[in-house]
C-alpha cells in the first residue's frame, strides 16, 4: 500500500468523529520529498477554536504514525 493511500485511509477512519461534531477533512496534497500532508478542515472545523488541536494532536499523530516519513500535517 502507498503512503497516499494509508493517509487516505486514516483520514477515512477519524472522519466520523470528526462528521460527528458538524466538520470534516479532506486531502489536498501529500508532497512526499518533503513528507507534509495538506488537507482541508471543512465545516464546523472551519471556525472551530480547537481545530489546530484537532489537526496536530489528532490528525497529525495519526498520520504519522501509519506513515513514518510523514514530518508535517498542515491546514491548508
Amino acid at each position: 500500500m502507498t503512503a497516499h493511500q494509508k493517509i487516505l485511509d486514516v483520514l477515512d477512519s477519524i472522519r466520523p468523529a470528526i462528521q460527528a461534531d458538524g466538520g470534516d477533512v479532506e486531502l489536498v496534497d501529500y508532497r512526499a520529498d518533503e513528507g507534509i500532508v495538506e488537507v482541508r478542515l471543512l465545516g464546523a472545523c472551519e471556525s472551530c477554536p480547537i481545530s489546530m488541536m484537532t489537526l496536530k494532536e489528532g490528525i497529525e499523530r495519526r498520520i504519522k504514525s501509519s506513515v513514518p516519513s510523514v514530518v508535517e500535517v498542515m491546514a491548508r
